[in-house]
C-alpha cells in the first residue's frame, strides 16, 4: 500500500466537482423528470424503492436519475457511511480488482475512483499505488453518493415486502437510528418498482453447513458477521474455507494475537487460477444473457466447481505466522463442543479450539428471508423449471432466482403474483440469469444501464394513456404562421406551366 502523504494536488475534490457538474451539464444530464406522479390516499408513491445502498444501490440509483427518474428512495439499515462490506466484515487490506477498473462511474471519467484520487493525492501517487485499500475505496462511495446527492434513507430495516391488487408494492420501515435512544419509527412507503440491491447475500443469507448450526452462538461465527476478534487474543481460532474471506479472517484473528489458527480445507490444493478472469470482456458482460440456458448453468457451474483464489497477499498474510496451520482435504466431518471447547474432525485429524470461524459464502434461498416471506413461495426458482444434467448438479445455482431481462422475479405459477414483474434482483442472485454485472466491481455500471433503462420503459409503458394524453394536449407552437403566405390564397386557381 501507498503512504497517503498527499504532495500538491494536480487538482482539487472542489475542482473535480465542477468538472463533474460541466460534464453532466454538457451531456443535458440528468434528464428531466417525466414520469407522471402518482398517489394513493394522499401519499405520493415512488416510482423506484431501492433497497440497499451499497455500491450496486448507489450505482442503480444514479442510473435511474441520469434518466430522469428522481422519485426513488434508497434504504439501508446500516449508519450512513457504513453500508456494504467495505468497513464491516470485508477484512482484506485491499480490493481485489485492478485500481483501474471504472466500477460505478457510468462512464463519466470524472466520476471515477482514479479521478477522485488524483484530484487528493496527484498523478505520482497514483501510478505508485499497488491496489486501491479498502476503506479508501468505502471513502469514495461516501463522495460519489455526496456529489450526485442521491437520496439514502439510512438505519431503516425493510421488515416486510407485499405486493398489492394494484400492483404497488408496499414496503414496512423500520428506522431506527445506531446512537438515537428515542423509539424506533415505523413507515409504509408504496413504489411502483422495487430494486433489490442486496449485495453479495442475495435473496439469500450467510452459509454454515448443517452439521454445526447447533454451534452455541457464542463459540462460532460467519465470516460475514461482526467479530470481535479483540476477544479472540490467546484462543485457539478454526476457520473453515479457502476463500479470500477465509484468509482475511484467519489474518485479522492472528493480528489480533490468536495463540493458533487452523484453516480447514475441503479441497487437496488451493484454486490457483480465476477462470472467469480469462474470458472477461464486453462479450461476457453484454453476451451471457443471451446464451441458452444449459450454457448459463454450464458456465457458472465450471466456474464454481473450480473457484475463483484466494489473493495471493490474503495468503501470504496469513502464511507468515508459525502458529498458522493449513489442513488441506479436510471437510469437517464432525462439530460439537465440550462447555466452552470447539472440537473438530476431519478425515485428517481431531481438532480442540476456542472459537470456530465459517467463510462459506452465502446461500441463495428466499424462503430464509422474513421480510421477503410473503412473496417468496410465488417466486420461480432455476430447479423450478431447470433440470441439469447429473454431472452438472449444484443446488447452490438451483436455488438462484429465475429473472427475466429485466432483472425481475418471475412467477412460479403464472397469475398468482403479477407484481412480481416489477421486483427486480440486482444483486448475486442475478448472476446465472444476467451474468456478473449486479454486485462485482468490473460491470457494475453496464448493469445498471441495463437495470434503469428496462424500468424506464416499463414506467413509460404503464403510463402510455398520460404520455398519449400529453401528446394530444401539448400546443407549444413553434411557427407562428407568418412566416411565408400562400401564394394562391386571394388568387383564382390557375394552370401552371411546369414545361417552361
Amino acid at each position: 500500500m501507498t503512504a497517503l502523504n498527499p504532495p500538491p494536488a494536480t487538482e482539487s475534490l472542489a475542482a473535480l466537482e465542477a468538472r463533474l457538474r460541466e460534464d453532466l451539464d454538457w451531456l443535458e444530464l440528468p434528464a428531466p423528470s417525466w414520469v407522471p406522479a402518482r398517489t394513493v390516499d394522499a401519499q405520493r408513491v415512488l416510482d423506484v424503492a431501492i433497497i440497499g445502498a451499497g455500491m450496486a444501490g448507489l450505482t442503480a440509483s444514479a442510473e435511474l436519475r441520469l434518466l430522469g427518474i428522481d422519485n426513488q428512495r434508497l434504504f439501508d439499515q446500516a449508519p450512513a457511511g457504513q453500508e456494504g462490506p467495505w468497513v464491516t466484515y470485508a477484512r482484506m487490506h485491499t480490493l481485489r480488482s485492478p485500481k483501474q477498473l471504472t466500477g460505478p462511474a457510468l462512464r463519466l471519467p470524472a466520476l471515477t475512483f482514479r479521478a477522485w484520487y488524483e484530484a487528493q493525492f496527484g498523478r505520482e501517487q497514483w501510478d505508485a499505488l499497488y491496489k486501491i485499500p479498502r476503506t479508501q475505496w468505502m471513502d469514495y462511495l461516501r463522495w460519489y453518493r455526496r456529489v450526485l446527492d442521491l437520496p439514502v434513507q439510512n438505519d431503516t430495516r425493510v421488515e416486510k415486502l407485499r405486493t398489492r391488487g394494484d400492483g404497488l408494492i408496499e414496503l414496512d420501515l423500520l428506522q431506527r437510528p445506531a446512537n438515537d435512544r428515542s423509539e424506533a419509527r415505523r413507515e409504509t412507503v408504496l413504489a411502483r418498482h422495487v430494486v433489490l440491491a442486496t449485495g453479495r447475500e442475495g435473496l439469500g443469507g450467510p452459509f454454515i453447513p448443517e452439521l454445526a448450526r447447533d454451534l452455541p452462538a457464542h463459540l462460532r461465527a460467519h465470516s460475514s458477521d461482526a467479530i470481535d476478534f479483540a476477544a479472540l487474543r490467546g484462543k485457539r481460532v478454526g476457520v473453515v474455507g479457502a476463500s479470500a474471506s477465509a484468509f482475511d479472517n484467519a489474518a485479522t484473528a492472528l493480528e489480533a494475537g490468536a495463540a493458533q489458527v487452523d484453516l480447514f480445507v475441503r479441497r487437496d490444493a488451493l484454486p490457483r487460477i480465476n477462470k472467469l478472469t480469462g474470458i472477461g470482456s464486453p462479450g461476457l458482460v453484454h453476451g451471457f444473457a443471451s446464451l441458452p440456458d444449459e450454457w448459463k448453468w454450464r458456465f457458472l457451474h465450471y466456474s464454481a466447481q473450480t473457484q475463483t483464489p484466494p489473493p495471493r497477499d490474503s495468503v501470504l498474510r496469513v502464511a507468515k505466522y508459525p502458529h498458522a496451520r493449513l489442513h488441506l482435504s479436510s471437510p469437517l466431518t464432525r462439530v460439537g463442543h465440550e462447555g466452552d471447547t470447539v472440537v473438530v474432525d476431519t478425515p485428517r485429524g481431531h481438532y480442540v479450539l476456542d472459537y470456530l470461524i465459517f467463510a462459506t459464502g452465502f446461500q441463495s434461498e428466499i424462503d430464509t428471508r422474513e421480510e421477503f416471506s410473503l412473496i417468496a413461495p410465488h417466486v420461480r426458482r432455476w430447479r423450478d423449471r431447470f433440470e441439469p444434467r447429473s454431472d452438472l448438479h449444484n443446488d447452490d445455482l438451483g436455488s438462484s432466482p429465475d429473472l427475466d431481462r429485466n432483472f425481475a422475479l418471475q412467477e412460479r405459477i403464472a397469475g398468482t403474483c403479477p407484481a412480481l414483474a416489477h421486483i427486480h434482483s440486482f444483486n448475486h442472485g442475478a448472476s446465472l440469469s444476467l451474468g456478473k454485472i449486479a454486485g462485482d466491481i468490473p460491470a457494475i455500471s453496464d448493469g445498471a444501464h441495463r437495470l434503469a433503462r428496462a424500468i424506464a420503459a416499463m414506467l413509460f409503458d404503464a403510463d402510455r394513456d398520460a404520455h398519449y394524453a400529453a401528446l394530444q394536449a401539448f400546443d407549444t407552437a413553434e411557427l407562428a404562421g407568418d412566416e411565408w403566405a400562400d401564394a394562391d390564397a386571394n388568387a383564382d386557381v390557375r394552370a401552371i406551366d411546369t414545361t417552361a
